[in-house]
């Protein structure tokens, strides 16, 4: 993808659109399903872009199909996350962020209308994040990043960002301002109702 990038901007002097290069990349891995001998890909990722249309989020498999998608989360256990992003994906549709957990999971959301700031679409992020996780794990900075193609959020102020929305990842200890925002995991346990079997049992005979 970077060499196409790079080619488009030395032969046409201008960024190649997303949609172009996922379908350049899709094509290159479908032709290995049609001849026999060639193994597949097997690879799935997620692609994050942002060009004069907007930001855009694709999902790639190793089939060579790819789709667009608001929110996506792939890997494992990502189905407690997608479950998350489809309630709630109509309250943040705007900017474009990506997160990694280092269990596997990796999710992307892509917005393009105005309903919330970028560190609100954070914020859903990592909540759909969280509920990929076994209930004996947290997300901390050792274990997750967030990856943003867009302007700088509110709590960026003061980061330099080249051109302005170039991507960008945080790792450490700038991740711990939008760790700390989170909610309370909900306490699901609950007390077991009590049982009558200490009572005696009398038989009439």
């Amino acid at each position: 993808m970077r060499q196409q990038a790079m080619g488009s901007r030395m032969v046409f002097n201008r960024a190649i659109p997303v949609n172009r290069l996922v379908n350049m990349i899709a094509d290159k891995a479908q032709v290995n399903t049609q001849e026999y001998g060639r193994r597949p890909y097997g690879v799935g990722f997620l692609i994050i872009g942002q060009d004069q249309s907007g930001p855009h989020l694709y999902e790639f498999s190793p089939s060579g199909t790819a789709y667009e998608y608001y929110a996506m989360s792939i890997g494992a256990r990502s189905q407690s996350a997608k479950t998350y992003l489809e309630k709630k994906y109509e309250s943040f549709e705007d900017g474009e962020d990506s997160m990694d957990l280092d269990s596997g999971t990796k999710l992307s959301l892509h917005l393009s209308l105005s309903k919330a700031t970028l560190d609100e679409l954070i914020n859903h992020g990592l909540h759909a994040l969280r509920e990929t996780l076994q209930q004996d794990k947290e997300l901390t900075n050792l274990n997750t990043s967030i990856g943003i193609v867009g302007p700088r959020g509110e709590s960026e102020k003061g980061t330099a960002i080249k051109g302005g929305g170039a991507f960008r990842i945080l790792q450490d200890d700038k991740v711990d301002v939008y760790l700390s925002r989170l909610e309370p995991k909900e306490n699901t346990t609950t007390a077991a109702a009590p049982t009558g079997g200490d009572e005696d049992v009398s038989m009439d005979g």
